[in-house]
């Protein structure tokens, strides 16, 4: 199973630092491939270095891609770290 979901990130701190350590965090919990796409740029969505690379900001537009089994799970809990407000917001979340 293939899942693509596209969105703007909405986190304050966009996907650097710490939303970055808990996305790859998160996605590592699944077994499915994950991929990040922002404009012409792809990278690992299990890879800190990658993730950070993308110098992905607040009202950045991307693309995650999962495929695998977990996919839709994935992406469903990914998901939620680049639309909460903040890191404290998504933890309340959890």
């Amino acid at each position: 199973m293939i899942v693509e979901k596209k969105l703007v990130i909405k986190n304050k701190s966009g996907l650097h630092a710490r939303p970055a350590a808990i996305f790859v965090q998160i996605a590592n919990k699944y077994d499915c491939e994950i991929t990040i796409k922002k404009g012409k740029q792809e990278v690992n969505g299990k890879s800190i270095m990658g993730i950070m690379m993308l110098a992905a900001e607040k009202g950045s537009k991307i693309t995650i891609i999962a495929e695998g089994d977990d996919a839709r799970q994935a992406v469903q809990e990914l998901e939620r770290i680049l639309l909460s407000e903040t890191v404290e917001e998504f933890d309340e979340k959890k």
